[in-house]
């Protein structure tokens, strides 16, 4: 049985190292787990974009779907995350906690069981010591036996003799009685507690031992139910996270993003004309003999060869002026001219200079920048920007303006809501003067009208600079449609806008057309924080919310606050989903939070 104490002592240890193990590779999963997580951080972070300002390139719904991708990979990361922190809670903290209360008790049956042992080896040797000091002593009255019946044959042997013999027989043997009797005793005693021992004490000790045992057994699949747990409550929100990555790939939309394309890069500028013939060979074949093919000659037509060469070279193309191509000049010796019979004189050019225009017209190409060029020409402009975006394509300017007007509009509405909010304000001083001076809202009451006057001013001088190109662009669309049924081209100068005049001090004006709306790239330029939530708030009855700057709800629906109540009946409101404006504050049931501060 002491052998199988040991053996139990060596199975116990081989059950807490095993604990430990299991503890020490769920540790190591943990590890990997959130070095994943911030690995995954840091490549989103990497290859998210930054915030940017509002003159940034636009924003294509493939380039959308990578950042949505990119917020579901963020996601999914601080899944990752709580799969770590639940495993280190639940399963190795858990673990750790329970190795140690488990050592202590596994230490303190042992110690029980050898103390049992060390009783039971105590007894023994109490008992081996009585019945080695019994045998001796009945030895040794043996001995005086003996002794005493050979005296008492001994006819020499005196009397003294012979009773001092039989005095030690005595003693002897009284001796031995007593040795006997405690021998008798140890036996008894030893031979309990050996019952007690191997029947009541080490089956005690061995069933604690057994039950730590298979407590352990059972924390440990607790402990592999909660490893498996922790990864399965996250499956859901994973799900998610892949759905969502779905649905962004299924967004992406290339008609859209093509259109988006056309409308950052449409200039609005026209389509270069065709080059006019220039016959420059009319004198020539006039000396050749009649039966040479010859271009028939038009009646009172002239070639003005500096007319010519202005037109093609005011020209602009889609990307800016066409190159052209570098020609030899024309010296005084190849240019002449000669009178014919009626009287008219013609332009008369060598033969090598007609040579080097025919080449130049055959080979001369034009070189169109690369997409990468235009871009970084249309983003980052050359020179300083214009107030009035004269710098830019006609198209892009309209789109600036327009952009600007509504910027301004929305401006001149929170100046008209705040100063409908003062008059109200004002009007509930006058009326309880103990809430308020009415005349400490004159100051800014006369700021907002100022600023309302500022804004209204700026609309109107933006208003008639996209009136302008508007109409400028209806009459350039006017003439490439009368050009395009005639096949002529059309002559003049050209316009900042891109417009074509006769004269340098008259332009084309046309009718204003009514105002786009705004760009969808709106959105993306919005980049201003939210305001913080104050409380919250439940719809009491329902708002339909048909006022700009208002917020509809339905009855029930609750809201964040942003913004309290400040006198004129409005609280300031914002659904989950961000979208903010003003609701009745007769209409909802406020609920602030403690230790918060206004809007």
């Amino acid at each position: 049985l002491k052998d199988q104490f040991d053996n139990l002592d060596k199975h116990t240890q081989w059950g807490i190292d095993f604990l430990e193990k299991y503890a020490k590779f769920v540790k190591e999963r943990i590890e990997i787990e959130q070095n994943y997580a911030k690995q995954l951080r840091n490549l989103v972070k990497k290859y998210c974009p930054k915030r940017s300002p509002k003159d940034e390139e636009p924003r294509f719904t493939s380039c959308i779907a990578f950042f949505n991708i990119l917020n579901e990979l963020n996601d999914y990361a601080g899944q990752r995350e709580v799969v770590a922190e639940e495993m280190g809670h639940r399963v190795y903290g858990e673990l750790m906690r329970y190795s140690h209360d488990l050592k202590t008790e596994r230490k303190m049956h042992l110690q029980e069981g050898r103390k049992a042992q060390q009783y039971l080896d105590m007894c023994w040797k109490q008992m081996d010591n009585s019945k080695k000091k019994f045998e001796r002593e009945c030895r040794e009255a043996e001995k005086a036996q003996q002794s005493y019946e050979r005296l008492d044959n001994d006819t020499n042997a005196t009397k003294a003799d012979v009773e001092k013999a039989k005095q030690q027989l005595n003693l002897r043997t009284h001796m031995a009685d007593e040795n006997k009797n405690e021998y008798a005793a140890q036996l008894q005693n030893f031979n309990g507690e050996q019952h007690k021992h191997y029947y009541i004490v080490i089956p005690q000790i061995y069933k604690q031992l057994q039950e730590m045992d298979e407590r352990r057994t059972i924390k440990l699949s607790e402990c592999y139910k909660g490893f498996a747990d922790s990864e399965r409550k996250v499956i859901p929100i994973i799900s998610k996270c892949l759905e969502g990555m779905i649905l962004a790939a299924k967004s992406v939309d290339e008609h859209r993003d093509s259109q988006l394309v056309i409308d950052c890069f449409k200039s609005g500028f026209e389509p270069p004309g065709d080059f006019p013939f220039e016959d420059y060979s009319q004198n020539i074949y006039r000396t050749i003999s009649d039966g040479t093919i010859s271009t028939p000659k038009q009646e009172g037509m002239r070639i003005d060869t500096k007319t010519t060469v202005g037109k093609a070279k005011g020209k602009l193309w889609l990307f800016g002026k066409k190159p052209k191509p570098q020609s030899p000049p024309l010296t005084p010796t190849s240019l002449y001219t000669s009178s014919t019979p009626n009287g008219s004189q013609y332009p008369i050019f060598s033969i090598e200079p007609v040579h080097y225009c025919m080449s130049d017209i055959k080979t001369g190409k034009p070189r169109i920048p690369s997409f990468r060029s235009l871009k970084r020409g249309y983003f980052c402009l050359q020179g300083p920007a214009l107030e009035d975006f004269s710098h830019l394509p006609p198209e892009q300017r309209r789109k600036k303006l327009q952009q600007r007007i509504d910027e301004l509009n929305r401006e001149l509405q929170k100046e008209t809501d705040q100063k409908d909010a003062l008059i109200k304000m004002k009007d509930v001083y006058e009326k309880n003067p103990q809430m308020g001076d009415p005349s400490s809202l004159q100051p800014k009451l006369t700021e907002t009208m100022s600023n309302m006057d500022r804004l209204r001013m700026e609309i109107h001088k933006n208003e008639a600079w996209l009136s302008e190109v508007e109409g400028k662009v209806a009459a350039r669309s006017d003439r490439r449609h009368s050009s395009d049924i005639n096949h002529l081209v059309t002559q003049g100068r050209e316009s900042p806008e891109g417009s074509y005049t006769d004269d340098a001090n008259q332009e084309v004006r046309g009718p204003p057309q009514q105002h786009t709306h705004p760009s969808e790239f709106d959105d993306e330029f919005e980049d201003d924080d939210p305001l913080p939530a104050i409380g919250h708030c439940k719809a009491i009855y329902p708002f339909d919310g048909h006022n700009e700057g208002t917020l509809a709800m339905k009855e029930g629906e609750v809201l964040y606050i942003i913004e309290e109540d400040k006198g004129d009946g409005w609280t300031r409101a914002r659904r989950h989903n961000g979208e903010e404006g003003y609701v009745p504050t007769s209409y909802i049931d406020v609920t602030l939070e403690k230790n918060s501060k206004g809007a």
